[in-house]
């Protein structure tokens, strides 16, 4: 059948507009204008992004948090130990028991999952804590047998929310997010609360290290690869940590760390240019800030994230649909396309996904999914729009990776990075590298296989193996008097 063959990847920009109304060709031409970044708009972001990097770290702070995580070396990749670590995400928690070998950066895991009820998620603080408990306790059962005969086993505990450390083993929690809401711990300590569930239940394990799981990307990642110096996160939210010298945070000179001891940082990048200084925002990008929950916060992530990829598409649709000269949809019941939020990220990997020239595939998640039969003009829109919403998340996240390696001066390196949208979206990785070396001005490559100067690769497992290794390594340098950002030294005893 003609017109059904594979399509030319990754983008089919003009095809098929030969018979488009001249409206949606102009309209098409209006959302390339209004969401494309050339180079020299890159290298601006780029280096409004190294000052703001380095701002987080001054005594008076910026809108990048840049926290310092009391993670303070590299893993050499011979550490050695079993140590357990327990995630704690939205949906599930998962334990698990990471062994590091004596083969140099090997590790063992063995894990289960246990399910988060949602009557806990907005119910009574300590029945949360003493559900985690009993989930630890019955893993360690499981695998260990009787508890009352174990030593207590060292954990890292991944806490992924946004929270404040100025401790390794204490966590502030700012707000709740990914659906929880549980009264009387925003504000406060979660270590002791989760302590005394743990000393309530007969737990034999101590808590060492708590850990965001960026923080973890980075030290997972950088085991069994050396040239690991940055993890990242591009998934619902984005995020991103890197090493810094401790004579480089001013913020931590009050306590007179040797300036050449590395401290990881997990930045919250997803605050970068809540002023609106640099970032190329759309109306669809300030409606989104307008109705957001936290209007002028997190300006880079709403761009980027996998939270909001769809629903800057779903305006797009909504707004075309609404245009006297365009009328997109024209004559339909578009009802389902009002409700906020109703389209993910994963919608528009499968309009960018969609192998056909007759761009069936989009027509059927139309149909399914909206109640909505596009003509093949509107689809060749919806395509382009999906096109050039993806193409702008991946450019804009690059210039958060080049502003590390700018102001670390790293000319080469590898950056570990996790989360949905870096795995599952399409040519996401392929676009992120384009933009690295239009910013870094890299020459063509002689052999197309040879490797960047910088590669943004598959990380490890950071909330899990990250959060053991992070464990190990604070009770290596604890047990080497290395004190700085312990609060309970007793438990390290």
């Amino acid at each position: 059948m003609v017109g059904l063959g594979p399509k030319p990847p990754p983008s089919r920009k003009g095809t098929g507009l030969a018979d488009a109304p001249k409206d949606l060709v102009n309209e098409i031409k209006h959302l390339e204008e209004l969401f494309t970044i050339d180079t020299a708009k890159l290298k601006e972001i780029t280096n409004h992004f190294v000052n703001e990097l380095a701002k987080g770290l001054s005594e008076k702070g910026g809108s990048i948090p840049m926290n310092p995580t009391w993670v303070m070396s590299r893993p050499s990749g011979h550490e050695t130990g079993s140590f357990l670590a327990l995630d704690m995400g939205g949906t599930n928690l998962r334990v698990c028991q990471v062994t590091l070998t004596e083969q140099k950066s090997e590790f063992d895991i063995i894990q289960s999952k246990y399910r988060i009820p949602e009557e806990l998620k907005t119910g009574d603080a300590d029945e949360l804590w003493e559900y985690i408990a009993d989930c630890l306790l019955q893993f360690i059962e499981t695998h260990h047998g009787d508890v009352a005969k174990i030593e207590k086993l060292p954990l890292g505990f991944t806490f992924s929310y946004p929270a404040t450390q100025n401790y390794i083993d204490e966590g502030i929690l700012q707000r709740w997010t990914k659906g929880f809401d549980i009264a009387g711990v925003e504000g406060k300590n979660v270590v002791p609360m989760f302590e005394a569930a743990l000393a309530s239940r007969g737990v034999p394990c101590k808590l060492t290290a708590l850990i965001n799981d960026t923080t973890g990307t980075l030290i997972a990642s950088a085991y069994t690869d050396p040239k690991m110096m940055i993890g990242c996160i591009f998934g619902t939210g984005c995020n991103a940590a890197y090493f810094e010298d401790c004579g480089s945070i001013p913020k931590l000179a009050h306590l007179n760390l040797p300036p050449d001891t590395p401290m990881a940082i997990n930045c919250e990048w997803g605050a970068f240019d809540n002023e609106g200084k640099v970032l190329p925002r759309t109306p669809y990008d300030i409606t989104i800030d307008r109705d957001s929950p936290r209007p002028g916060q997190q300006a880079f992530e709403k761009m980027i994230a996998g939270l909001y990829l769809g629903e800057i598409f779903r305006l797009v649709m909504v707004d075309l649909h609404k245009k006297p000269s365009v009328k997109l949809f024209d004559g339909q019941d578009v009802s389902k396309l009002f409700k906020p939020y109703s389209l993910d990220s994963s919608f528009l990997s499968a309009i960018e996904e969609d192998p056909f020239e007759n761009l069936s595939e989009t027509l059927d998640l139309f149909q399914t999914k909206l109640n909505i039969n596009p003509s093949h003009p509107e689809l060749e829109l919806i395509r382009r729009t999906a096109e050039l919403i993806g193409t702008r998340a991946a450019r804009l996240s690059a210039c958060g990776v080049a502003a590390i390696t700018k102001k670390k001066g790293y000319t080469s390196c590898h950056v570990g990075a996790d989360g949905s949208v870096f795995n599952k979206y399409p040519h996401f990785k392929a676009r992120g590298a384009q933009a690295l070396r239009e910013i870094l001005d890299w020459p063509e490559k002689a052999n197309p296989k040879d490797e960047d100067p910088i590669e943004i690769l598959a990380a490890e497992d950071g909330s899990g193996v990250g959060a053991a290794l992070i464990a190990a390594l604070t009770l290596e340098r604890v047990r080497a008097g290395n004190m700085h950002g312990i609060l309970h030294p007793e438990n390290f005893k």
